[in-house]
C-alpha cells in the first residue's frame, strides 16, 4: 500500500492549517527560526573571521609574490620549510664564524629574472601629535605601490609621493587629534612631513603606525645623528624586499632553494598555498611534522551539545499552541475515518512544514544579518573578512536542523493528539489523565547519572564525558519538570486569588507548561554555563595579573642623575596634564659606595645594599628549594594558593624592580609614600618614618622586629668625590634595624620592600638622592592627556620619564560584554518562551475567565492572571535552567583545575588557583528581572474586557 497519498493529504492539511493561522504560525516559524538564524550567523561569522592560508599572506604579502628576508647568520647555506617560518642551516653543518656572520648578504641577486621588488623598513619613533607626543611606529615602504593592495588601503586622502609627505592609520590619526593636511615631527632629528592620507591594514585595524617613502626617516635621520652625537641614531629594522616574479611565473619552490643558497629565506604565496612533496624539501627530513590538535576544548563540546538540545526544546512550546488549537480538526478527521496514524500524520506534517519555513528564513535571516553587521563585527575582531565564506554543506545541515527539530517538536503533540478520543477534540474537553509515574524516576536517575559523569569527566580531564554527563543531567531535569511543575500547584493554597488560579492551572495543564519551563531551562542553563565559566576564567586571569604599579596612581623617576634630572619642572608638567588629585609622594632611592647606576662598567666597581632574609619557618618559602616538589604532590590548590600569597613566598617567583632600588627595593620617602601609593594608612605606620623607623612591607624580611641590611662600601677609582673621602679597601658593615612591619598583604606592593626615612639612611653613612614622585589619579588619563604629558616631560627637558599602570589594559577586555550577551540571550529566549504558554493558557482558561466574570470577579483578574501565568513559567525554568547550568561550568572547572595541579606539582611555583566564581549579576537578571518583566508584559498586553458568552456544554 502506498503511504504517499496519506501524507499528502496531511501536508495539505498543514498548509492549509499553517495558512489559515497565521499568528500562531509565524510564532512557531519565529522559535524555529532563531535559533536557526543564531547558528547560521555564528558559522558565516567565524568562517569569514578566521582566515584562509590565502587571506593570510595577502595581509603579509599584498599582492606581492614573496618576501626575501637576510638572516643575521650572513652568506651561509640554509633550509627552510615550505611556510618560511621555519628555517635553520644544514644538519651538520658547522656554524657560521663571526667573520661570515658580518659579511653582508646581496639580496637583490637573488631575485628570480625578470621580477621587480619593494624594500620595506621600519624603526620605532616619537612624533608630534595635535596634543602632544606619542610613540609610534614608522615603516618606510612606497604603499602607493599595486603591489601593496590588500595588504595596506587608502581610506582617504593620498598617499605620500614625495619625501616630505607621510600617511597614517585611521587608528593613529583618531588618537593624534590630526587631519590630512597637518605636519607631523619626528623627534630626535626634528624632521617634519606633511599627512597626505589615512590608510587601513585589512588584516590589522587597530594599528597605529605611519607610512613613507623609502630613504625619506631612517636616511636623513642617520646624517642628523653623525652631525650631532646629542641625537641618538635610528633602530631600524633589516630591510625585507617584497618581490613580485616574472608575469605567469611567480616564486617557485627552485627560486627558493636558489636563494637559500646564499643566506636567504623566502616566503613565497606559490609554494606556500601548494607545497612541494617532503621529498623534495631538505629540512623535512630532519624536522618533525606537525600535530593537529584535533582535540576540541570541553567548553565548545559541551556548548555545542546542550545548543542542539536547547534548538528542540525551544520550538516544543510553539507546537504546544498549534496542537491544543487544532484539537477539534484533528477530531474532525477522526470522525472521518481517520486513524490514530493519521492524526499523529497531520501534526508532524505541521512541525515539518513550519519546521521547513523557520529553516529557510532563519538561514536567510542569518545571511542579511551576517552581512549588515559585518562592518561592527570587523571592528570589532579587528581585522576584515577576506570574503563572507560560505560552507554549503554546513550551511545545508544548519537548514536540516532546523526541519529535524520542527518535527522532532511536534512529534510530543502528535502522540498526545493521536491518544485523545474524537469526542474530546469534538466537545473540546480536556478530560482527565494520570501522569507518568515513570517519568520522573527515569528523570531523578538520568539526572544523578549525568552529574556523576560530568564531575568524574571533569575530574579526569575527560571532555566527552563532560559534555554527555551535562546533556544528560539536563535531560534528566526535564524529565522531573512535570512533577515540579505539579509540585507548584499546592504551593497555591495559601495564595491570593489570581497567583493560586495561575499555580493550579500550571499545574492542570503539565503538557502545556512543561514545554514552556523546558525551553526557558535549556537557554537559561547553556547563559549559566558559559557565564560561570567565562566569570571564573577572568578571575583566575585576575588572580595571576601582576601590576607594575598600585592600581590608580602613576610614577614620575628620573632618567638623570643628581642634579641633572631637574624633578621640578617634570614635576609641574605631570601635574598640569595628567588628572592628578591630592598632592604628590615624593620619593628618593638609596645606595651604598659608589653608585652602580653609574660606576657600572667594571666588575665590584661600585657598592651593593641587601636586605637579608632569615631562614626557617615564615621566611623561606617552602614552594621552592629542596622538598618543594614533595610538598607540591601533598598539597591542594588553595593551599598552595595560600603558600603563593604569603610573604615568605611573594618575591621568589617574580619580583618588579623599579623606582631605581635594584633588587633591595628600598625607597626614600614618608607618611605621603603610604598614603598615596602603599594604601597604608595607619597612623603608627606614619609616627615610625617620623621618628626614623622604617616601615617594612614584607614581614618575611623582619626577626623578632628588625631587619638586618648588608651594605658592601665600594668605592669606585673614577669616583673621585667619594673616593677621596672613602680610601682603602671596600667597607661590608651588616646593620641591624628596628623596624615597624606592615601587614602581611602589603608585601605584595610593586616594587616597594621597604620604606625609609632619609635621616635613617644618612645616619647607617648610605647616599640618597631626589628619584620621583607618586601621583594618584581621578580616572585613566584619555590618550590627548598622555600625549600632551610627554610633550610637557619633552619641553622640561625629557630629563624624567612617565611610569604608567598596566592595569588600564588588563580591564579592557570583554568579559563583562560576554556576560551581558548572555543574559540578554537567556531573557529573550525567557520572554518568548513565557509569552507563548500565557498565550495557551489564555487560550485555554476562556472557559474559565467567563465563570469568574460571571460571578463577579473584576475586570483586573483577566491582566493578573496573565501575569503570575507568565511569571510562573519564567521563574521555574529561571532557576531550573541556573541549577542544570552549574553541572557543566563546573566539570570545566574541574578540568582546568587537574591541569593546573599537574603543572604545579611539575613546577611549585606556578599557580594552581582555578577558582569557581558564581556570575550573581548575570543570575540575578535572570531570576529576578526577567521574570518579573515578562509577567507585567503579559499584564499590561492583556485586554481587562471580557465579552460573556455561554458556557459550552
Amino acid at each position: 500500500m502506498n503511504p504517499l497519498p496519506g501524507w499528502r493529504a496531511a501536508f495539505r492539511i498543514a498548509r492549509r492549517d499553517a495558512v489559515r493561522a497565521k499568528g500562531r504560525s509565524a510564532l512557531v516559524v519565529a522559535m524555529i527560526a532563531l535559533p536557526v538564524l543564531g547558528v547560521t550567523a555564528a558559522d558565516l561569522t567565524y568562517r569569514s573571521a578566521l582566515p584562509t592560508k590565502a587571506e593570510e599572506l595577502t595581509g603579509e604579502l599584498g599582492a606581492a609574490d614573496a618576501r626575501f628576508t637576510a638572516t643575521s647568520m650572513g652568506p651561509v647555506e640554509l633550509q627552510q620549510m615550505p611556510d618560511g617560518v621555519n628555517w635553520g642551516t644544514p644538519q651538520g653543518a658547522p656554524d657560521p664564524t663571526p667573520e661570515e656572520q658580518e659579511r653582508p648578504v646581496d639580496v637583490p641577486a637573488t631575485f628570480p629574472e625578470g621580477s621587480r621588488h619593494l624594500t620595506e623598513r621600519s624603526l620605532p619613533a616619537s612624533v608630534t601629535t595635535r596634543h602632544g607626543i606619542t610613540d609610534t611606529q614608522i615603516t618606510e615602504l612606497r604603499i602607493a605601490d599595486p603591489m601593496l593592495r590588500g595588504r595596506i588601503e587608502l581610506t582617504d586622502g593620498a598617499y605620500p609621493r614625495a619625501k616630505d609627505e607621510i600617511a597614517a592609520t585611521e587608528d593613529f590619526i583618531e588618537a593624534s587629534g590630526l587631519s590630512i593636511g597637518d605636519r607631523v615631527t619626528v623627534r630626535g632629528p626634528d624632521q617634519s612631513y606633511t599627512l597626505t592620507g589615512a590608510v587601513e591594514l585589512p588584516a590589522d585595524l587597530w594599528a597605529e603606525s605611519l607610512y613613507a617613502l623609502p630613504g625619506s626617516v631612517i636616511a636623513p635621520w642617520q646624517r642628523t645623528a653623525d652631525r650631532d652625537k646629542n641625537i641618538l641614531p635610528p633602530q631600524a629594522s633589516d630591510p625585507k624586499w617584497l618581490v613580485q616574479g616574472p608575469p605567469g611565473a611567480g616564486v617557485t619552490w627552485q627560486d627558493v632553494l636558489a636563494a637559500n643558497e646564499k643566506g636567504v629565506v623566502v616566503i613565497s604565496r606559490q609554494v606556500a598555498l601548494d607545497p612541494p612533496p617532503d621529498s623534495e624539501v631538505p629540512m623535512a627530513a630532519t624536522t618533525d611534522p606537525y600535530e593537529t590538535d584535533t582535540e576540541i576544548t570541553a567548553a565548545v563540546l559541551t556548548v555545542t551539545a546542550m545548543a542542539l538540545l536547547e534548538i528542540v526544546l525551544l520550538a516544543g512550546p510553539a507546537f504546544a499552541v498549534g496542537a491544543r488549537r487544532s484539537r477539534r480538526q484533528l477530531g474532525l478527521v477522526g470522525s472521518c475515518g481517520g486513524s490514530r496514524g493519521q492524526v499523529r500524520a497531520v501534526v508532524l506534517a505541521g512541525g515539518a512544514v513550519l519546521g521547513g519555513v523557520g529553516a529557510v528564513a532563519g538561514v536567510g535571516a542569518g545571511f542579511g544579518l551576517t552581512a549588515l553587521f559585518r562592518p561592527m563585527i570587523e571592528d570589532y575582531t579587528g581585522s576584515r573578512f577576506g570574503e563572507l565564506t560560505v560552507r554549503p554543506w554546513e550551511i545545508l545541515g544548519i537548514a536540516v536542523l532546523g526541519l529535524v527539530t520542527g518535527v522532532l517538536a511536534a512529534l510530543a503533540p502528535a502522540i498526545v493528539a493521536g491518544r485523545q478520543s474524537v469526542l474530546e477534540s469534538l466537545t473540546g474537553r480536556r478530560g482527565t489523565r494520570r501522569g507518568s509515574r515513570v517519568l520522573p524516576v527515569i528523570g531523578v536517575i538520568a539526572l544523578t547519572a549525568g552529574v556523576a559523569v560530568a564531575v568524574y569527566g571533569g575530574v579526569a580531564g575527560d571532555t566527552g564525558l563532560v559534555a554527555g554527563g551535562s546533556v544528560l543531567a539536563e535531560l534528566g531535569v526535564l524529565g522531573c519538570i512535570p512533577v515540579i511543575v505539579g509540585f507548584l500547584g499546592r504551593l497555591g493554597r495559601r495564595l491570593p486569588l489570581t497567583p493560586r488560579i495561575a499555580l493550579r492551572d500550571a499545574a492542570r495543564n503539565r503538557g502545556r507548561t512543561a514545554p514552556a519551563v523546558a525551553a526557558v531551562m535549556a537557554a537559561v542553563a547553556g547563559s549559566v554555563a558559559i557565564a560561570t565559566y567565562t566569570s571564573s576564567n577572568a578571575a583566575e586571569q585576575a588572580y595571576d595579573y601582576t601590576p607594575n604599579l598600585t592600581p590608580g596612581t602613576i610614577a614620575l623617576m628620573a632618567a638623570d642623575n643628581g642634579d641633572n634630572a631637574d624633578l621640578p619642572r617634570s614635576r609641574a608638567a605631570v601635574e598640569q596634564s595628567f588628572p592628578v588629585s591630592g598632592g604628590r609622594a615624593d620619593i628618593g632611592r638609596v645606595w651604598a659606595g659608589s653608585d652602580c647606576s653609574v660606576y657600572y662598567e667594571e666588575e665590584n666597581g661600585c657598592g651593593t645594599l641587601e636586605l637579608v632574609k632569615p631562614t626557617g619557618k615564615g621566611h623561606s618559602c617552602p614552594l621552592k628549594g629542596k622538598g618543594a616538589k614533595e610538598l607540591a604532590l601533598r598539597i591542594s590548590a588553595d593551599e598552595h594558593k595560600r603558600l603563593m600569597n604569603s610573604p615568605a613566598c611573594m618575591d621568589e617567583n617574580y619580583t618588579m624592580v623599579a623606582f631605581g632600588t635594584g633588587t633591595d627595593k628600598i625607597v626614600v620617602g614618608g607618611a605621603d609614600v603610604l598614603d598615596s601609593y602603599v594604601k597604608l594608612e595607619d597612623p603608627a605606620a606614619a609616627k615610625a618614618l617620623a621618628e626614623g623607623t622604617p616601615v617594612l612591607l614584607n614581614s618575611a624580611y623582619a626577626k623578632n622586629g628588625e631587619v638586618a641590611l648588608k651594605a658592601i662600601h665600594a668605592y669606585n677609582d673614577r669616583d673621585k668625590k667619594n673616593r677621596a673621602l672613602h680610601p682603602g679597601k671596600a667597607r661590608i658593615t651588616t646593620d641591624r634595624l628596628k623596624v615597624y612591619v606592615a601587614p602581611d598583604r602589603y608585601a605584595a606592593t610593586p616594587g616597594i620592600r621597604m620604606v625609609m626615612p632619609k635621616k635613617t639612611a644618612e645616619r647607617l653613612g648610605l647616599h640618597v638622592e631626589d628619584y620621583g614622585s607618586f601621583y594618584t589619579l581621578n580616572r585613566d588619563p584619555t590618550d590627548a592627556e598622555s600625549q600632551a604629558a610627554h610633550a610637557a616631560l619633552d619641553q622640561a627637558g625629557n630629563r624624567a620619564y612617565l611610569m604608567t599602570s598596566n592595569e588600564t589594559f588588563r580591564r579592557h577586555d570583554d568579559t563583562d560584554t560576554v556576560l551581558l550577551l548572555l543574559a540578554l540571550f537567556a531573557g529573550v529566549v525567557t520572554l518568548g518562551a513565557a509569552a507563548i504558554t500565557t498565550g495557551l493558557s489564555k487560550a485555554d482558561a476562556e472557559a474559565d475567565l467567563t465563570t469568574l466574570s460571571a460571578v463577579g470577579a473584576p475586570p483586573g483578574v483577566r491582566r493578573s492572571l496573565s501575569g503570575f501565568q507568565c511569571l510562573v513559567v519564567a521563574l521555574t525554568g529561571v532557576l531550573l535552567g541556573t541549577a542544570a547550568g552549574l553541572v557543566p561550568a563546573v566539570a570545566l572547572r574541574l578540568t582546568d583545575l587537574r591541569a593546573a595541579l599537574a603543572d604545579m606539582r611539575e613546577d611549585p611555583m606556578q599557580s594552581a588557583y582555578t577558582p569557581i566564581v558564581m556570575p550573581w549579576e548575570t543570575i540575578g537578571l535572570l531570576a529576578v528581572v526577567v521574570p518579573v518583566l515578562a509577567g507585567l508584559l503579559a499584564a499590561g498586553l492583556t485586554s481587562s474586557r471580557l465579552t460573556l458568552a455561554r458556557r459550552a456544554g
